[in-house]
């Protein structure tokens, strides 16, 4: 190719043919600047052309005006869109957490101390990993004879208690090791009120596997906020129980997954009526049929008939209940922490709430409710009627479970009185 000189410059043609067309420029040194701001005017254009790029910021723009003015228009709060957003969120959340390939936790050997601390009341929950906590959960289906007597794949099992544990969410209380806390308490109750002797199997089988699986990805937000915030899952359910029937509907996606069956061994006919019996269970845990379900009792305890299957079952459902609220029930060092926790997710929910403009319950809400009235009512009015009533049948209760309860009530009235009387004195330094 011939240089670029003053006697021959280069020079663009416009091509014939149905050919591209581009302007015929003459390249001369001295006009270098100018041709090459021309050039890239042309191309800009061209590129312009090509992709409709002022027609898109058009649209955008035009697009953002109208989404500004319809938020405008409809009035929505930031905290409203927050909860949209939050609502999205929250519907991803409930898709259930992926099986892991292979259970990574190890089998450990639990000492006989440990083994025999398991059976009481007064076991210590804070102090165990969830590694230790998943095997002991393994210690408590193997004692009551239940892998070995419904044939169960201790594989299977160890799969299926690892994705029990991997759904649980990371809340201040309702997480995996409240989940093992109400277990083992269940578990508890069975060794301490025999009621291998009293139930069959199955029975036995159906509350553990509830007890295990009564909270699984519980968000955090009770049902009241959940029905009030409109969430997805209250639509779902219609506001009735929406968490509880989550936590079924989770369960029971698990036992879908053929490495977490743990009912295989089972037929059709006894899987519906151990599926029915756990969805019974988990259901009654909403305490918003608490004085449903301890008045249907109480109408048969004193005259109970373990032969008749709706007194067994309305008893297996405020056995369950009595281990969801059974913390009180433990020793002080090991029930006060439970305390902190429900009432820091209490305030997180209350929180939410204010900035949603939702109600607030007053029991939720920080600036009113502390430790000793957030306790003494609960345990006052809610606790002691229920294991008094569950008494009236295991009366082997009564020192190991409900004793501790009159004694927690007792400390949370003096320290209520001790409050009551700091707050006196500094209204007095105030007023003074």
């Amino acid at each position: 190719m011939s240089h670029n000189t003053e006697r021959s410059p280069y020079s663009v043609v416009p091509l014939t043919g149905g050919q591209l067309a581009v302007p015929s420029y003459t390249f001369l040194p001295t006009d270098k600047e100018e041709l090459f701001q021309n050039v890239l005017t042309q191309v800009a254009e061209q590129f312009s052309r090509a992709f409709k790029i002022n027609e898109l910021k058009t649209e955008v723009t035009n697009r953002l005006a109208m989404l500004e003015k319809r938020v405008e228009l409809e009035g929505m709060k930031v905290a409203e869109i927050e909860k949209c957003h939050s609502h999205i969120l929250s519907d991803l959340l409930f898709k259930l957490t992926p099986q892991r390939d292979v259970p990574s936790y190890p089998k450990y050997h639990l000492s006989q101390e440990t083994v025999e601390a398991l059976r009481h009341p007064t076991f210590d929950v804070w102090q165990w990993e969830p590694n230790e906590m998943l095997s002991c959960l393994e210690h408590m289906y193997n004692d009551l004879d239940l892998v070995k007597g419904f044939n169960m794949n201790p594989i299977t099992l160890k799969s299926w208690l690892l994705c029990i544990h991997d759904n649980y969410q990371v809340n201040p209380f309702h997480n995996f090791r409240h989940c093992f806390c109400v277990t083992q308490m269940m578990y508890s109750m069975i060794c301490l009120c025999s009621l291998q002797e009293i139930f069959t199997q199955v029975d036995i089988l159906i509350l553990m596997t509830a007890a295990v699986c009564h909270d699984l990805q519980h968000p955090g937000y009770n049902n009241t906020y959940q029905i009030n915030a409109r969430t997805e899952l209250a639509v779902r359910y219609n506001d009735i129980s929406p968490l509880e029937n989550h936590h079924c509907a989770v369960a029971f996606q698990i036992f879908s997954q053929p490495d977490c069956n743990i009912f295989s061994t089972f037929d059709a006919e006894a899987f519906k009526q151990i599926r029915q019996g756990i969805i019974t269970l988990i259901l009654a845990t909403d305490m918003a049929r608490h004085g449903e379900i301890l008045d249907s009792f109480k109408h048969k305890v004193d005259r109970f008939d373990f032969s008749d299957e709706e007194h067994v079952t309305c008893l297996k459902m405020v056995l369950i209940k009595c281990c969801d609220i059974s913390n009180e029930v433990r020793p002080m060092e090991v029930a006060e922490p439970w305390v902190d926790c429900l009432l820091e997710e209490y305030f997180m929910q209350s929180d939410r709430e204010k900035a949603e403009s939702l109600p607030v319950a007053p029991f939720m809400d920080r600036e009113k409710v502390t430790k000793p009235t957030a306790q003494i009512g609960f345990i006052k009015f809610v606790l002691i009627p229920m294991f008094e009533t569950v008494m009236k049948l295991f009366p082997q209760i009564d020192e190991v479970m409900i004793q501790p309860l009159r004694e927690s009530r007792d400390r949370y009235e003096e320290l209520k009185q001790i409050d009551d009387a700091m707050n006196e004195v500094r209204y007095i330094y105030v007023c003074v």
